[in-house]
């Protein structure tokens, strides 16, 4: 397969500039950004695209970000997924989604933050994922390839290296806490917040770590909500990893949880300063194509 090196080259250096953009940002503290009033007024938080790219255009339009200087955009999970290359070993095109975001770094280095979430971990730690009996880490090295054929190896160390130095969460002084999911049974074994603190490794990427514990966890009782807001301080939490199918649910009264990925794709813009209850997040969450009902909490 032939291959444009030039292309390649600049998307290796591009990956290396956002990599270094998001340990280089200054409201980074550990593997968490902090925003304040001082550095935002507001946040806009989606959740996962997968590869879907009418989503993640029309996201990218209403954030605006260059019309909203003070506003600052929270994506996460853009890997596996939506269209494909042709012919039958063509390949996951997701992989275009992901330069994406780290463009998006190198462009707004300080007011752009993309979330380590389960497919880009499993990607670091070459953990297997399936789906209708497609293996998806498979798809997503064939999509490489067939793009940058024989640079195809190069290009995707260079993804990795910009994820493995994508943060593992943002909070807020209002109480906001975004992560792509919680652990589970937070309430029996605390979760280990130290992750939170320091520089992520290569044991960080494997089954049973707290990193994976964090993004893989599906644990959404009302006990283990409460002990994991209480353990990282934070009053409401936000995450991704739950398919939604009117685009958003509220499991318990601290959890929101957002989808942005289906067809009743949600995203949420909220203030950064004033405290802000669960019902405040829900009513600020909005439809990407149709307006969406209101769901009471169960």
């Amino acid at each position: 397969m032939s291959c444009d090196c030039q292309i390649a080259d600049e998307v290796i250096a591009m990956c290396r500039r956002a990599a270094a953009a998001n340990c280089a940002c200054g409201t980074r503290r550990g593997n968490i950004v902090e925003l304040d009033e001082e550095h935002a007024d507001e946040l806009m938080i989606v959740a996962d695209l997968h590869g879907n790219r009418l989503n993640f255009d029309k996201l990218l339009a209403i954030a605006d970000l260059d019309n909203h200087p003070r506003r600052h955009l929270l994506m996460q999970e853009v890997c596996h997924g939506g269209p494909e290359y042709p012919g039958e070993d063509g390949g996951c095109m997701s992989h275009l989604m992901l330069e994406d975001c780290a463009r998006l770094k190198t462009e707004y280095p300080e007011r752009f933050h993309f979330l380590l979430s389960n497919h880009e971990l499993a990607e670091l730690g070459d953990f297997p994922i399936s789906k209708s009996r497609r293996m998806l880490n498979l798809l997503f090295r064939a999509g490489i390839n067939e793009m940058y054929g024989c640079q195809g190896e190069a290009v995707r160390d260079a993804y990795l290296a910009f994820l493995s130095t994508c943060p593992l969460a943002l909070r807020t002084t209002s109480g906001v806490f975004v992560s792509h999911s919680l652990p589970d049974c937070c309430d029996r074994e605390p979760f280990d917040v130290g992750v939170l603190k320091r520089p992520l490794s290569c044991a960080d990427y494997r089954r049973d770590s707290p990193a994976f514990k964090l993004v893989w966890g599906r644990d959404f009782r009302a006990a283990n909500a409460e002990a994991f807001a209480r353990q990282v301080g934070a009053e409401i939490l936000i995450h991704g990893h739950e398919p939604c199918e009117v685009g958003y649910s509220a499991p318990n009264s601290r959890q929101v949880i957002l989808d942005g990925c289906c067809s009743h794709a949600a995203y949420v813009i909220l203030p950064v300063g004033p405290k802000l209850s669960q019902q405040d997040v829900v009513e600020r969450i909005r439809g990407l194509h149709t307006p969406l009902p209101q769901l009471s909490r169960t």
